[in-house]
């Protein structure tokens, strides 16, 4: 059975990459792509078949048809497939996209899977959260599974309005976290470090610190109480955070992200 994915940019790459890695047949996975140099490109590292616009020869027989092309594009890349979907499974991976507008757009279909990836993908390190329709079947959701599987955890949303969240909090999250990184990176070189020891100095605390955290039975506030003596630095550090309202910063920061998928679900859900 094969793969197609329509759109081969970053995220269209690294899934076709992963299933690659985890033992599929590359000849079993197609990818369109309109881009002649990004066709190139996966065909010359990851051995699969790149092609222009066959979509309607390719998609016949498919397995399932993962959807990777930017939301505005969405639309008219749907229209253009719908009399070719066959009983493939759809897999969207596009943000803001409803599933009630990709079934219009593909004139009722209903086998249809949200998902939203974050860009540790690119490296096999992300987390996905998906939202299948209810007519969508268990095998279904385990062949949604294995292909965003394929680049990090999944973990199913029982609403679909939980993926506009899911891409509040993991979707957006990496870029809170370079913007916690960036600060530490300042903070270090205002104290007289090298931007490279800076940096070092960053990245190696924030990823030991998320690996004790995944490997302890603790909870990050008890793991940060531990560290915190009465009276030490790192009091004193954290009186500052607490005074400036960080947490709660963060938390509205992220509830503003979720709003805003939502505007752009409906945005882009309406028909042109």
């Amino acid at each position: 059975m094969r793969v197609v994915f329509v759109g081969g940019g970053n995220m269209g790459r690294a899934l076709a990459g992963g299933l690659i890695e985890e033992g599929r047949d590359p000849a079993t996975i197609i990818v369109v792509e309109i881009d002649p140099s990004a066709r190139e490109r996966l065909q010359r590292e990851l051995g699969v078949r790149a092609v222009a616009d066959s979509i309607d020869a390719d998609a016949a027989g498919a397995e399932a048809i993962v959807l990777a092309v930017k939301p505005q594009s969405m639309q008219d890349t749907v229209r253009a497939l719908a009399p070719h979907v066959g009983r493939a499974l759809i897999v969207s991976i596009a943000a803001g996209i409803r599933l009630e507008d990709l079934s219009r757009w593909l004139n009722g279909y209903t086998r249809l899977v949200r998902a939203m990836p974050n860009t540790p993908a690119l490296i096999r390190r992300g987390i996905t959260g998906l939202y299948a329709r209810p007519g969508v079947s268990d095998d279904e959701r385990h062949v949604a599974e294995d292909i965003l599987g394929a680049v990090g955890e999944t973990i199913w949303c029982e609403r679909e309005d939980q993926i506009d969240a899911i891409t509040a909090v993991s979707g957006s999250g990496p870029a809170y976290m370079f913007y916690f990184l960036e600060s530490m990176i300042a903070a270090a070189e205002a104290l007289g470090f090298t931007p490279d020891e800076s940096r070092r100095l960053a990245y190696a605390t924030a990823s030991g610190a998320i690996a004790l955290a995944q490997q302890s039975a603790e909870t990050p506030e008890v793991l940060r109480a531990q560290v915190t003596s009465k009276g030490g630095t790192t009091e004193a550090a954290l009186a500052t955070l607490h005074r400036l309202d960080v947490k709660a910063a963060f938390i509205e920061a992220i509830r503003n992200a979720d709003a805003r998928a939502q505007e752009l679900g409906q945005s882009l859900g309406k028909d042109h």
